[in-house]
């Protein structure tokens, strides 16, 4: 392909979406004799690209300049061992089957948040009384502001007790007192536990979150006590040895935004494919091999990317088509392999300030190929 071809072709691309970048392959018009040496070195050189462009567009997605520096001895000090957070790790298929019906998925550019787990951190002073309580204060970002809570769960763990018992979990709002600390309840629970067994409880905080939210001022944290029928505290609310990954947190669930169904065909192939038409080929992304050990899961994702010639008799009429005519209407210009289906992927993450998101990330796996 000569310069300006390959100039108008990456215009095209940009046009298209950042994703595609990396994803151009040489016109049809080299020589045939060399063309499974040049194929090989090609789609090699693409897989290079895209894998380098999807870490740009995961940050870039996420919002971020560059990826947070946590350490996997960070991120197993941070996980907490909960029901919900291995709910959703469940979830992951990470080498999912490809060949799967279309799905809805976000017509966006940036990452949608679904849940947010925000751990626990020690009260402002202004609320202490001799350095207590030293749980619960949650922070809040203003996305989380201007975002639509569907549901709010405090996550408490009990520790076991050597004989059945009747525990009161109540959760009490601080605030600043004349007494230097005021103690306001806002839920009290009554629950029967059995002998020698720790459990997780969660509560609906919902309301108490709309309130903070409405008036960010009134936020000054929660006292979290689970008294037996002997008077002891089971709940666990400090980092005290082997309480490691049981301290509360607060499970946020938001409003998902906008769908829409989108369907396309195209030509599936491996590697070892003699296959010279576009054609999606199969690519595995593994996070732990970017050093990213601050994204719980999945570890991989399979993305995909494309490569092959596109003749003009091939030309699928899509939306974009127009572009190319108008950018090079003597027809200098062929058209470009590239993705014409796209799908996202959920990912569980630490973000820069520890909290854990589950997220939606758009336009991460290729699922269709095709000429633009």
């Amino acid at each position: 392909m000569r310069v300006t071809e390959l100039t108008l072709c990456a215009s095209l691309l940009l046009a298209l979406g950042p994703l595609v970048l990396g994803e151009l392959e040489p016109a049809p018009g080299q020589e045939q004799t060399d063309r499974p040496c040049s194929s090989c070195e090609a789609r090699q050189h693409l897989r290079t690209l895209r894998l380098n462009a999807i870490k740009t567009q995961i940050l870039s997605k996420l919002r971020m300049k560059e990826a947070p520096n946590i350490s996997r001895d960070t991120v197993r000090a941070l996980l907490p061992r909960a029901p919900p957070l291995q709910q959703l790790m469940d979830q992951y298929d990470v080498l999912r089957d490809d060949n799967h019906e279309p799905e809805l998925h976000e017509d966006d550019e940036h990452a949608t948040t679904e849940t947010i787990m925000f751990m626990a951190t020690e009260p402002d002073p202004l609320v202490q009384v001799d350095g207590r309580p030293q749980c619960c204060l949650f922070s809040f970002g203003q996305r989380l502001q201007s975002s639509r809570v569907v549901k709010a769960q405090l996550w408490v763990h009990l520790r076991s007790s050597p004989e059945p018992t009747t525990v009161f979990l109540q959760i009490s709002r601080l605030a600043p007192g004349h007494d230097g600390s005021r103690h306001i309840r806002i839920r009290s629970l009554k629950m029967d536990l059995k002998p020698g067994s720790s459990s997780w409880q969660s509560i609906d905080v919902k309301q108490v979150l709309s309130v903070w939210l409405r008036q960010p001022e009134t936020n000054w944290g929660i006292e979290v006590r689970a008294l037996d029928s002997r008077g002891r505290n089971l709940a666990v609310t400090g980092p005290a040895p082997g309480d490691e990954g049981l301290q509360p947190f607060l499970e946020v669930k938001m409003a998902e935004g906008p769908k829409r169904l989108l369907r396309d065909t195209g030509l599936d192939c491996d590697e070892n494919s003699p296959e010279s038409r576009c054609c999606r080929y199969p690519l595995t992304v593994d996070f732990e091999d970017f050093g990213w050990d601050w994204i719980i899961a999945p570890k991989r994702y399979k993305a995909n990317y494309c490569s092959g010639e596109c003749e003009y008799m091939h030309l699928q009429k899509y939306p974009h088509t127009h572009l190319v005519n108008k950018a090079n209407p003597r027809g200098n210009a062929g058209p470009c392999c590239t993705p014409t289906k796209m799908s996202p992927i959920n990912m569980l993450y630490f973000n820069r300030e520890e909290q854990i998101i589950y997220g939606k990330i758009p336009s991460m796996v290729v699922d269709r190929c095709g000429c633009l």
